[in-house]
């Protein structure tokens, strides 16, 4: 099961990485999209299903965001630390 939500993951983040439009929302400090994220070096370190929706936690050094999918292509991410 572990692995079929890894593949899911990857794949929204690559699809989210290959859309030339994606809808971002502010956190408390900046705009940022999933996309945004991977560019700089974050990592995907784990995914959970939240009713319809999937939440993707990405980490760098000592930063993490959590990013909610509704759709295949909308996505909002918000720093958690």
């Amino acid at each position: 099961m572990m692995k079929v939500w890894l593949l899911t993951v990857l794949a929204l983040a690559s699809a989210v990485q290959a859309q030339a439009q994606e809808a971002t929302v502010s956190s408390s400090s900046s705009t940022t999209s999933m996309a945004d994220l991977i560019k700089q070096g974050y990592e995907i370190r784990t995914s959970s299903e939240s009713g319809s929706k999937i939440i993707v936690f990405l980490q760098k050094d000592k930063t993490a965001y959590a990013c909610e999918f509704t759709s295949l292509t909308r996505s909002r991410c918000g720093s958690i630390n």
